[in-house]
């Protein structure tokens, strides 16, 4: 996988269209404001394992915090001390 840094200009009307051919070839496209990554276009397929990745540290996270001994508190009890 390839990666370049493109500034986007609001003028250009062909960008978004060629950003989304590169992202499609596989590339990872940086988005910059002076010369600062500020976003990134990736291809949906990486996207969307990372989404998945994310998913599976969430899951391993809850059963993990689950699993912890002691009382659970009730989330009327939480929302009660936070003043929520």
């Amino acid at each position: 996988m390839s990666e370049h840094a493109y500034e986007l200009h609001g003028d250009d009307p062909g960008a978004v269209e060629r950003l989304a051919h590169a992202a499609h070839d596989g590339e990872v496209i940086y988005l910059t404001r002076a010369g600062e990554r500020v976003a990134a276009v990736v291809p949906a397929d990486l996207a969307e394992e990372l989404e998945r990745l994310e998913d599976e540290h969430d899951v391993r996270t809850a059963e993990e915090a689950l699993a912890e001994p002691g009382d659970s508190v009730p989330w009327e009890q939480v929302k009660a001390e936070l003043d929520l």
